[in-house]
């Protein structure tokens, strides 16, 4: 185990022991307190088919979600129009005819839909087929929403009919530019009111086979962005969905963002978003999906010293380990908001659309990416409802996972009595050298992944960072994406692994808080100074490294290379 003596001092932490041995499984239970009703569920809330840009049917993506055992998932893609429906057939071919609504506009030849239509009226009615084919499976309705002036964004609705995301993604999807109204014929849309575009654009018109408009300035087009979440949130508050969420997605990929020109996001915008709508927007995709391309998620060119070249936008030199620039650099933009005690947590998808072995850039749903979280039996029926699941996203209480390499975590920090685990907070009294906290990591592996391989992981590092308070808008730190207290204040290997009677490998580690603190994790197979990997303190290194100078990318990268990021526990300090 590295030393992090000083580090702790800094953070106001002092390391009381290293790893505690555990004798006995038994041990373990006792140590970790009674487990609530509840279970480690699966899912992927990014994936396409040929409704959007997908190069598969929708029947197809639901039976490999099946296949990968994934317990969860979300039909989530594209908002504006598509010329096909969901088996890849021309709306304006199909027989018996549909009818297309809204302004008319050409694509390929062939009248576009509008997303709002296809969501509501024939996505909807297949999930609800797909529920009834795979009645283990939770399938949640859902949109790669189009943010105004910046990159996509998983939308999910808990609803019964699928009106509330149609009413969202025609209001608030910078591609939806129907103007018509057409939306309200339906008398099921009554109950949200009138429906107003606010979506970055103005001045609509029709001309002979598309839609004009006109584009608002980018702050303009940020503030309709969280205008949609500000609606998300006033529908949830009213009953009028049971759920939902809005997780912004490969975050990176298209740079920074600046008022001239757009691009991805900064800090500001997830604090806007999240000041706007703290029960929908409470976390981002840190690991992109794409990740059989060459540089793991993000599919912009780059010399080998990690320079963009002309004409691609510049995205922080990549993924690092698959995972991007802002969750994968401590003491960056994800330790930033957590040092405000923000509630924003962290998780992967596949972004599927067409898979390797076919000429794409994807592994199949739960192939290869999965986000893991546990779902609380809140009704003591036994099941796990598509709201129950929504809630454990909220809750924070996840992880998200490469390849495998592990498929269960507990991570707790306990004091005297009281536990809290990941997106919890635990409440210590001040003491005067600090308050003993307990930090216990247990984890499982399974015997192999898709790939065949055995995964074990090599080191699994603590994080740690000071907890300061909300930043108000109106502070020049409202910008500032770091935190100078994160840092890893302790490395755990192999030989300081413990495995229990269950068969799970079990770490306790004593720190002693001084302040309001949280603690998060991240793991991998590889050790450190891996070449090209990792450095010598076994942080990931940019994947590009691997592409320029040992020639290997795509899924073979990919599968040697696996990670897993826990979402943090708070630990709030009282006298």
């Amino acid at each position: 185990m590295k030393s992090g003596r000083q580090i702790l001092k800094r953070l106001g932490i002092w390391t009381l022991a290293a790893v505690l041995a555990l004798a006995v499984a038994g041990g373990a239970a006792a140590q970790l307190g009674p487990k609530p009703a509840g279970k480690w569920l699966a899912g992927d809330f990014h994936q396409h088919t040929f409704y959007t840009d997908g190069s598969t049917s929708f029947d197809f993506v639901m039976e490999k979600n099946n296949f990968y055992g994934l317990d969860w998932w979300a039909n989530s893609e594209h908002g504006g129009s598509r010329n096909r429906n969901g088996e890849g057939l021309f709306w304006d071919t199909l027989n018996p005819p549909v009818t297309i609504l809204g302004a008319y506009e050409l694509s390929g030849g062939h009248r576009v839909m509008w997303r709002w239509q296809s969501l509501r009226d024939f996505v909807f009615p297949d999930i609800l087929e797909a529920r009834s084919l795979y009645p283990q499976r939770r399938i949640f309705s859902g949109v790669e929403w189009n943010p105004p002036g910046h990159e996509h964004c998983s939308v999910g609705v808990v609803d019964a009919d699928g009106t509330a995301l149609s009413a969202f993604e025609y209001q608030f999807d910078a591609a939806d530019r129907d103007f018509t109204g057409d939306i309200m014929l339906d008398p099921r849309m009554a109950k949200f009111g009138p429906l107003t575009k606010q979506n970055g654009r103005t001045n609509y018109s029709q001309g002979p086979t598309s839609v004009l408009s006109s584009s608002k300035s980018y702050p303009d087009r940020h503030k309709d962005a969280v205008a949609a979440c500000v609606w998300m949130q006033k529908i949830y508050n009213q009953g009028l969905i049971d759920n939902a969420w809005i997780i912004f997605a490969h975050i990176e990929r298209k740079g920074a963002w600046n008022p001239a020109t757009g691009g991805g996001y900064n800090v500001e915008h997830f604090r806007d978003f999240n000041n706007a709508a703290p029960d929908i927007c409470f976390g981002f995709e840190g690991a992109p999906g794409h990740q059989v391309n060459e540089f793991r998620g993000f599919g912009n060119a780059k010399d080998a010293n990690g320079t963009p070249l002309p004409g691609e936008p510049d995205d922080f030199g990549g993924t690092y380990g698959g995972v991007g620039y802002y969750t994968a650099k401590v003491g960056g933009l994800w330790d930033a908001l957590l040092g405000e005690g923000r509630r924003w947590f962290n998780f992967a998808s596949s972004d599927y659309h067409r898979h390797y072995t076919r000429g794409g850039d994807d592994f199949y749903p739960g192939e290869y990416q999965k986000t893991w979280v546990f779902v609380k039996d809140e009704d003591g029926d036994g099941e796990y409802s598509l709201n129950e699941i929504a809630n454990a996203l909220r809750s924070g209480n996840s992880f998200f996972v490469h390849g495998d390499l592990i498929d269960a975590l507990e991570f707790k920090a306990q004091y005297t009595n009281r536990a809290a685990t990941m997106g919890e907070t635990l409440e210590v009294t001040k003491k005067g050298k600090g308050t003993p906290v307990k930090i216990t990591i247990r984890f499982r592996s399974p015997g192999f992944n898709n790939n065949g391989d055995i995964p074990l992981v090599d080191h699994i590092d603590l994080i740690a960072g000071e907890i300061t308070g909300k930043i108000s808008p109106d502070s020049p730190d409202y910008t500032k994406a770091t935190n100078e207290t994160a840092r890893v204040i302790a490395t755990f290997s192999r030989p300081d692994f413990q495995v229990d009677k269950e068969g799970w490998t079990v770490i306790q580690h004593m720190v002693h808080v001084e302040k309001d603190m949280y603690f998060r994790l991240r793991g991998t197979n590889l050790a450190p100074n891996t070449p090209f990997e990792t450095d010598a303190e076994g942080n990931p290194l940019p994947d590009y490294l691997v592409t320029a100078n040992l020639g290997i990318d795509g899924a073979e990268e990919a599968w040697r290379d696996l990670w897993f990021y826990s979402n943090p526990i708070f630990v709030k300090v009282t006298k």
